[in-house]
């Protein structure tokens, strides 16, 4: 397991030294997210350029970090037929520039029918998914043509809202350039959340193959709904994943989630222990 970190989670620095930090802090690899980090200029798709990919990739490499994920969490749904092809051009451009910088996964969650990217029961129609899954297919289409491996993250209130729907965008594009983000806690619930250990169980056994990269981090009940918080804060017990992760998936990159500059290197000490455990 090599554990990592959202980038725009660490102490806001310069880039170069919150990479150096974050290094510092025991991390191996970071989840990227272009605009929450880069505080110079605009990220747009003009700007990514092959020479800010070498650049960063130099810059990564030098503090000894994996570039995990490169998150694009643009929605594939949207009705809006010109924002949507602003979204897809926005996918080619960070594929193309993933490619150049080395990254491990462009990674993306699966939207909403609408334009707000909000909660909408649509969500859970077979037209939702029919529609966000023509829509990857041109996005994987152009990443197998790059080189690069797509990602995408079920979560509970999306389109792909289990992992049976899931499986269901993977057989239905058919590309080895398209894989998993597992989160468990993404897939969690009030209605479900009494059952956890049988979710985690049943997306290792339905995903587990194709899982390139995991998302760490704990919950508690509040309120009777789902709060997420850093590894370790909460109720969750891990035992399945990481043995999943140990065993099915030797030197996975791991993100945590949830975590601050002050509690970040606890999560990340919780979850090894029980990697060493297992």
């Amino acid at each position: 397991m090599q554990v990592g970190i959202r980038l725009h989670d660490t102490k806001a620095l310069p880039l170069p030294q919150r990479l150096a930090e974050t290094r510092a802090q025991g991390f191996s690899c970071a989840h990227v997210a272009l605009g929450k980090v880069i505080e110079d200029f605009p990220i747009n798709n003009g700007t990514l350029t092959p020479g800010f990919a070498m650049y960063l990739r130099k810059l990564f490499a030098a503090n000894d970090l994996d570039i995990a994920v490169l998150g694009c969490y643009l929605n594939l749904a949207n009705p809006n037929q010109k924002q949507l092809e602003e979204a897809i051009a926005t996918y080619k451009a960070q594929i193309r520039f993933a490619s150049l910088l080395g990254a491990g996964v462009v990674g993306t969650e699966t939207g909403t029918p609408n334009e707000q990217y909000a909660i909408d029961p649509n969500s859970r129609t077979e037209e939702a998914l029919t529609t966000f899954t023509r829509n990857l297919d041109r996005v994987v289409e152009y990443a197998e043509h790059m080189g690069v491996i797509v990602a995408i993250e079920p979560v509970i209130r999306h389109i792909v809202y289990d992992v049976h729907r899931a499986r269901k965008v993977l057989d239905a594009i058919q590309s080895p350039n398209l894989q998993i983000i597992l989160d468990p806690v993404n897939l969690l619930d009030k209605t479900n959340i009494a059952g956890y250990h049988d979710v985690i169980k049943e997306a290792i056994d339905v995903l587990g193959e194709d899982v390139a990269v995991v998302h760490l981090k704990d919950f508690a009940i509040k309120d009777g709904e789902v709060e997420e918080l850093a590894v370790g804060q909460g109720q969750m017990e891990y035992d399945e994943l990481v043995r999943f992760m140990k065993y099915d998936k030797p030197y996975i990159h791991a993100t945590l989630e949830n975590t601050v500059p002050e509690n970040a290197v606890a999560a990340r000490e919780y979850i090894q222990k029980l990697w060493d455990e297992a």
